[in-house]
């Protein structure tokens, strides 16, 4: 059996942008709860996010962005900083904690102590950009965890794969025409932030999904157009920004993928990490907002990581 590491922190929990907001602190309650009662938490190495440091941030983020959003970081109530993306008083503590994990779980990759990892975390980061905080996210955690690899650990290749039902902007805006970086996505189109088809750059293989789109459809994207391209990237390390809001009971979208489709998907990505990267996988938890549908979705994903 594999070893995984479940990264998380109770700070993450404390992040709340009102009771309307989709991405709730029930999120990680879900996952949890389902993992008990599928008998699968005593399966994973566990460990408390620790917080970014600027100088990680810093590595993706300008230092304007990360002064901003300390300064608008409330005492007291919400703050929204878009119509869509609000701090409260454990905002700031939270979003230094979901950076954080991802940094851990390279560390703990990279020195063997398990094979792969995964941060379940919030608030999420691909759609932060290097001086936007925008679409529930702040830091861009996928982002500041791949550069970390690449600086801190001297990678030469990584791969960043999103199958979220948005498109991961931020992480591109992050590593666009980043020789270093060859990141491969599916979206919804026309959808939300409303990017990735106009002109990417070279290192960026975006595959925008029409409405409706299926697991079947999706697979065939997946097996003719990521996995070439991830092979002849053989990639060192791979991330995947590990968003579960593509499923077909989420209302947030309009795609109909299902937990076979994510465990497939999370299968094929595994093969390509065996074959070029010695196994080696961070998955951070982004979008999924139908509780039901992501605690399994997430459940599924991560029996494959742990190879159980």
């Amino acid at each position: 059996m594999t070893s995984t590491a479940f990264i998380t922190h109770r700070d993450c929990q404390l992040h709340d942008m009102g009771s309307y907001h989709p991405e709730s602190p029930e999120r990680l309650s879900a996952i949890s709860d389902h993992m008990i009662a599928q008998g699968v938490d005593s399966y994973f190495v566990y460990h408390d996010a620790p917080l970014a440091s600027f100088q990680q941030l810093k590595r993706v983020h300008s230092a304007m962005h990360l002064e901003r959003l300390k300064r608008a970081s409330p005492e007291l109530g919400i703050v929204h900083l878009d119509p869509d993306t609000a701090m409260n008083r454990y905002t700031w503590q939270a979003a230094l904690r979901a950076a954080g994990a991802g940094v851990l779980a390279v560390d703990l990759v990279m020195a063997g102590e398990v094979q792969n990892a995964f941060c379940a975390v919030r608030p999420p980061g691909h759609h932060a950009e290097r001086a936007t905080a925008m679409g529930f996210c702040f830091f861009n955690n996928i982002a500041v965890a791949a550069a970390h690899a690449l600086e801190a650990h001297k990678l030469s290749r990584v791969a960043v794969v999103d199958f979220d039902v948005h498109h991961g902007n931020g992480t591109e805006d992050c590593f666009k025409g980043n020789e270093h970086v060859l990141m491969v996505s599916t979206f919804q189109h026309p959808f939300y932030p409303y990017s990735g088809t106009e002109h990417p750059a070279a290192n960026m293989l975006n595959v925008p999904l029409g409405r409706g789109t299926d697991g079947e459809e999706f697979r065939r994207v997946v097996s003719d157009l990521w996995m070439p391209r991830l092979r002849e990237f053989q990639p060192e390390m791979i991330f995947i920004s590990a968003g579960f809001d593509a499923h077909y009971e989420d209302e947030m979208g309009g795609l109909s993928l299902l937990e076979k489709d994510y465990a497939w998907v999370t299968e094929q990505v595994k093969q390509i990490a065996d074959e070029s990267a010695q196994g080696r996988i961070v998955s951070m938890l982004e979008g999924g907002y139908s509780l039901s549908a992501l605690a399994r979705s997430v459940v599924c994903h991560l029996r494959v990581l742990a190879d159980f």
